[in-house]
């Protein structure tokens, strides 16, 4: 059942995976150089929200660009 559905999908995971990465990667450096000083900054003062923050908006952002499981024609 796994490896079916991962058979299917295989597009949709390797996108979700690089923009999950790119997207923590952005968060990250977004942190590093750009940030928040005082503190006050819910997300941006805090490497890992910003890191895991990124990858959640990396990973949706690519995802969108999946083709859809159901159009493809089994076989």
């Amino acid at each position: 059942m796994i490896r079916k559905f991962l058979r299917k999908n295989k597009k949709a995971i390797l996108l979700l995976s690089i923009g999950a990465l790119t997207g923590a990667l952005a968060g990250f450096f977004y942190w590093k150089n750009i940030g928040c000083n005082s503190g006050t900054c819910a997300i941006w003062s805090n490497p890992t929200k910003s890191t895991l923050y990124g990858a959640m908006l990396g990973a949706m952002f690519l995802f969108s660009f999946a083709p859809d499981s159901s159009k493809i024609k089994n076989s």
